[in-house]
């Protein structure tokens, strides 16, 4: 990734967390990282709590941002969750994965949130 691409990405990362707030998410972490992975956003949603990634475009050239988001990234985040809810001792509890999609446009960003992005996809 660029630099160009990395400031867009910690800029995407940030109007999110922002964007999750106005959802009515308590941010928890963000840029968890552990040796195999890092997750965007840790957050509590009423229940759950959810482990967000952010993807963040200035165009659809590359396809939608979800699309970025593959089976081996997926893999790598669940791992991280397990580490995460392991270290935390929070193992009673429900976990969801999300992915926002954040679009730079001239106005700023807008967003969408893709709630239980993961399911189906956990085996495999």
């Amino acid at each position: 990734m660029t630099d160009d691409g990395k400031t867009l990405g910690h800029a995407g990362e940030t109007a999110a967390a922002a964007f999750l707030r106005s959802q009515g998410f308590a941010i928890l972490e963000t840029n968890y990282r552990t040796k195999t992975s890092e997750i965007d956003i840790i957050a509590r949603d009423k229940e759950y709590l959810c482990f967000v990634e952010v993807k963040t475009r200035r165009s659809l050239k590359k396809g939608l941002p979800r699309e970025a988001v593959t089976r081996s990234k997926q893999k790598k985040i669940i791992l991280g969750a397990l580490f995460y809810l392991k270290h935390t001792h929070q193992m009673d509890i429900r976990v969801r994965f999300d992915v926002v999609e954040v679009y730079e446009n001239k106005d700023g960003f807008s967003f969408y949130l893709m709630k239980n992005a993961f399911q189906g996809h956990q085996n495999g």
